[in-house]
């Protein structure tokens, strides 16, 4: 299969959530409220995707950065088809190097069933990272 990869501006919510669903991730995404998908599309500043060669998105890396210190990836999503291919890791490099490569440190959350994936894809685990809940 071959897969294209581009920095997408004006990605259409509706191929959002279609590929939230397609690959899992729905489940922890408000899917279900189109004011808050829209504002987590707009308001990013970096997405990168992953098109097969129809054109359908199979691959989603949306990220929130400052390209110049860090870079928070707020949503890696490929379609349950197309994982184990090297996508989600291709996605993340791509987001790192669109952010400022070296320089900046790429940030995530895990879901718990993520953890092994991302080891397994170089990502190192941080023992020093707070938050505060949405309420």
């Amino acid at each position: 299969m071959t897969i294209t990869y581009a920095i997408e501006d004006g990605l259409a919510v509706e191929e959002f959530v279609d590929v939230l669903k397609r690959s899992g991730l729905a489940a922890r995404r408000p899917v279900d409220n189109p004011g808050v998908i829209r504002g987590m599309v707009e308001g990013a500043d970096l997405v990168i995707s992953a098109r097969d060669g129809g054109g359908r998105l199979v691959g989603v890396a949306r990220s929130v950065t400052d390209f110049a210190y860090c870079c928070y990836l707020s949503d890696l999503a490929v379609d349950r088809d197309c994982q184990r291919q090297g996508i989600g890791k291709e996605l993340m490099a791509r987001a790192k190097e669109a952010a400022g490569g070296g320089k900046i440190v790429l940030l995530l959350l895990s879901a718990p069933d993520g953890m092994d994936y991302y080891r397994k894809a170089g990502l190192e685990k941080f023992d020093n990272c707070f938050g505060i809940r949405r309420t």
